[in-house]
């Protein structure tokens, strides 16, 4: 069974919106910090604004517990959140760009904060809506619409506040946010397939949770989740730090990495999505995390040897194209291990693990150059190293059996 446009339409429009305040958290801000003369070391930090990413699993079983059947399980969490996001980046847009940062980074942190709840209803949404023969292309929509989503918030409008400004910027994220709230209000929310009462208590969604965690081989499931992009996230906060320091007008990093390469990266979490619906996703696993490692050698080869436009372009690509196609298939793997009985909460769990697994990687970047001196060179290839062990935790995974689930099945079929 395909997955049918409206499905598509709407996860990609929900993740969209998520994906926003997190591009220009990640790609724009640092650039701008870096060209106001703020340190290495400080811009290193500027991933405790995504906090909330790391922590959401605390509140995720209040989302599982509590909703209106009359408005939708997940829809009465969903459409208050969207307004009061859109309500955010309206206020932001009316404080000064220089001399109120600290203002404007708590806004930022609270973007983040709703668009985080946000996903937590949204990933249920998406448990309760894909079949089993639907989450290789469900979890492109999922990568693809929040990669969008950040293509916007840090590329594209980023590069249209030379003629709207930063005003306009953050306006133009309150009407899209206000714009797919228009979209989730007309939509139907399924009923969930397991059938559950109203309310399903604390102790039992408890109860489920650790059984879940005390199957055999959960314990290589969450390493494996938590360490996949550690090397990767320590050489990208770094490589646009690089690019400035090598002279890179902060216009052409906009382009380069905001732009062009989340559009690489698109095209890499299309083809990891048609790679997990036509491949065992543990073989999937090796074949995106191998190729990455291509690109992140890459990067400190141009530290080591040297910069030119093509190569920064190229190796940008390649990077960006492999990393969505690893993001995409790796999110599948995490879906396929869900509980749908609690899907918020486990799905959320898992993907606040691996937000927790790579938030180290920033700050140690930014340590190692900015406070041990070490050189961006040095850096990328403890990033690609990282990546590499990575790899190796594949192996104790090859045995791994499909979860047990009661009908119906939520999760891929086992890769055996």
């Amino acid at each position: 069974m395909k997955l049918s446009p409206s499905k598509l339409g709407l996860l990609g429009a929900l993740y969209f919106v998520q994906g926003m305040p997190f591009g220009f958290q990640a790609t724009a801000l640092p650039v701008y910090l870096r060209t106001q003369g703020v340190s290495v070391t400080a811009i290193g930090f500027l991933g405790l604004l995504s906090l909330p990413w790391m922590f959401k699993a605390l509140w995720a079983p209040l989302v599982d517990r509590y909703g209106s059947p009359r408005i939708g399980r997940r829809k009465s969490w969903i459409l208050p959140l969207q307004v009061a996001l859109a309500a955010t980046c309206a206020l932001a847009a009316f404080v000064p760009v220089e001399g109120a940062l600290p203002v404007l980074l708590g806004l930022i942190f609270l973007m983040n904060l709703l668009a985080a709840t946000q996903d937590i209803a949204v990933d249920g949404l998406a448990v309760d809506l894909l079949r089993p023969e639907e989450m290789g292309l469900g979890n492109t929509a999922q990568v693809v619409g929040y990669k969008l989503g950040m293509l916007t918030g840090g590329g594209l409008l980023v590069w249209a506040s030379q003629s709207i400004g930063w005003r306009g910027l953050f306006l133009s994220m309150a009407g899209l946010s206000l714009t797919v709230f228009l979209i989730t209000l007309f939509a139907r929310e399924p009923a969930p397939r397991e059938r559950t009462s109203e309310r399903t208590s604390w102790r039992e969604v408890l109860a489920r949770l650790r059984e879940a965690f005390l199957l055999p081989g959960t314990g290589w499931v969450l390493l494996f989740i938590a360490t996949y992009k550690l090397g990767e996230s320590l050489s990208d906060v770094l490589f646009k730090v690089f690019l400035v320091h090598v002279g890179v007008r902060p216009e052409q990093i906009g382009l380069w990495v905001g732009t062009w390469g989340m559009a690489a990266s698109l095209l890499g979490s299309t083809a990891g999505g048609l790679l997990a619906t036509r491949m065992p996703l543990l073989g999937a696993l090796w074949l995106t995390a191998g190729l990455r490692v291509v690109p992140l050698a890459g990067r400190w080869w141009l530290a080591q040897w040297g910069v030119s436009d093509p190569s920064i372009i190229g190796v940008t690509m390649a990077e960006e194209f492999f990393g969505g196609a690893l993001t995409t298939v790796m999110f599948a793997f995490m879906m396929s291990q869900v509980d749908p009985r609690i899907g918020a909460t486990h799905y959320t769990l898992f993907a606040s693990i691996e937000v927790l697994g790579k938030a180290p990687g920033g700050p140690i970047g930014g340590l190692l150059v900015g406070a041990a001196h070490w050189s961006y060179a040095q850096a990328f290839l403890l990033g690609t190293a990282l990546s590499v062990a990575f790899l190796f935790l594949l192996v104790p995974l090859r045995g791994l059996r499909q979860r047990p689930r009661s009908s119906p099945p939520q999760a891929l079929p086992s890769d055996g």
